[in-house]
Order: C-alpha cells, then sequence, then structure tokens
C-alpha cells in the first residue's frame, strides 16, 4: 500500500527580499508566521502497517526549525534572499538526505499564498 504522510511545522521570522524594485513591499523588511508542510511518500511496511515515525520527520526538522525560527532569513546562509520558493529549496536540500522518502516541501507565509518544491527532475 502507497500512502503520504504530511507533517506540519511553523516558524516566525523577518526578511526582506532584496532583487525587488525599493518601493515593492516586500523589499521592506517584515515578517511572517511561516507554515511548513514535510510530506513523505513510499509502501506501507506490511509488518508494522505504517510507513514511517512521525516523530523521525520532527526529528530531521529540528536542527532547520532552530534555525529559522524567529530569525532574520537574509542573514541565513542559502537564504540570502528568501522568497518562499528559496526557502522551500533551502529546507528540501537539508532533509532529503535524512529523509530519503521526501516528496515535497510546501510553505506558506500567508492563510493564502504557498508554495510547493518536489525537488529537481
Amino acid at each position: 500500500m502507497r500512502v503520504e504522510l504530511k507533517k506540519r511545522f511553523k516558524f516566525e521570522a523577518a526578511h526582506l527580499l532584496p532583487n525587488l524594485p525599493e518601493d515593492h513591499k516586500c523589499r521592506r523588511l517584515h515578517g511572517h508566521s511561516f507554515s511548513v508542510e514535510v510530506v513523505v511518500a513510499g509502501e506501507c511496511d506490511p509488518e508494522q502497517g505504517w510507513l514511517m515515525d512521525y516523530a523521525d520527520v520532527s526529528k530531521a526538522f529540528q536542527p532547520l526549525w532552530v534555525q529559522l525560527d524567529h530569525r532574520y532569513l537574509n542573514e541565513i546562509p542559502g537564504l540570502e534572499n528568501p522568497t518562499s520558493e528559496m526557502i522551500a529549496r533551502w529546507i528540501w536540500d537539508r532533509l532529503k538526505r535524512d529523509l530519503p522518502l521526501l516528496m515535497e516541501v510546501c510553505i506558506a507565509e500567508t492563510c493564502n499564498s504557498a508554495c510547493v518544491y518536489r525537488g529537481e527532475d
């Protein structure tokens, strides 16, 4: 049986988007309550009846949460231009080694705006 597991995390952070025109609202320093959804997928273990322990997803994400929560994202190496797209890829690149079943990372910076990243083809 093939399944997908989704685990959600939240972090608060400030950023600005330095490559936008000076008069764009996102060029100014501002913050978000970011929501991250990490999705893993694969075949359920028939004996255990699950794909993996949700706690393993949390354990893999924890070091990233420490780097992101209540931070100025532009100061994090690799996030100098911290768009939702860049944040999703940054998280993917750091999770994939510990979560080989990783299928997607979704970043929502508001209730209505989100980015889904599924790795490189």
